[in-house]
């Protein structure tokens, strides 16, 4: 069951100032909090109750209202690579149509697009309203990269120790060929004594 948009939320806009009559043009910026969970879930996104800006422009078609606008807000993560806290600003561009309840928008599209065209889902205007939210989180988790970086050469974690490479870049480990290693088993077998031995020689001599 639907539930009826309630123009007090933060993210339903109003389109009666356009009186469906095509051409008309309205401007509406806004500053919202961000809803929960919006962007990519445990990866990146806008912290929940931050602040959203958002510059849209509202112009009436013939099949309804054509929202344009661009949104900004900070984000936050953790680097794929470090682990260490990521932080930016978003800004990212987004358009979609709201079409008039009554408006035949499906032939219109499949007549643009080809018979063999699949449906898309259309966004309705509901009594002159729409809510924004669900164009707003496509556009943002478009916007977001899927494996968040600190910065483009972040070197990382030590694979050894897990030391910040970042913090130490002649951070290293001496690292012995196996090979190498079993020779060295292997003299020291052969030659158990061998230091011990040289002293007793030399105090024979003398």
């Amino acid at each position: 069951m639907n539930t009826r948009l309630d123009h007090r939320d933060p993210l339903v806009f109003d389109t009666r100032e356009l009186g469906r009559r095509p051409g008309a043009m309205k401007k509406v910026s806004r500053s919202v909090p961000a809803p929960k969970d919006l962007g990519i879930i445990d990866v990146i996104g806008v912290p929940e109750g931050a602040a959203v800006v958002l510059d849209l422009r509202l112009e009436s078609v013939m099949e309804g209202v054509l929202v344009t606008g661009t949104v900004r807000a900070p984000v936050t993560g953790e680097c794929v690579r470090c682990l260490e806290p990521v932080r930016r600003e978003l800004d990212t561009d987004f358009q979609e149509m709201f079409s008039y309840p009554d408006a035949d928008t499906r032939t219109a599209r499949r007549d643009e697009a080809g018979d063999d065209a699949e449906d898309e889902d259309v966004l309705e205007l509901e009594d002159d309203l729409f809510d924004l939210e669900p164009v707003l989180r496509d556009a943002v988790v478009l916007a977001l990269p899927l494996r968040p970086v600190c910065r483009d050469d972040c070197p990382g974690l030590c694979s050894e120790c897990g030391a910040l490479l970042a913090d130490d870049p002649d951070h290293h480990h001496e690292v012995t060929d196996i090979r190498w290693a079993a020779l060295k088993d292997l003299t020291k077998d052969l030659h158990p004594h061998s230091g011990a031995g040289d002293d007793t020689d030399e105090n024979q001599e003398k």
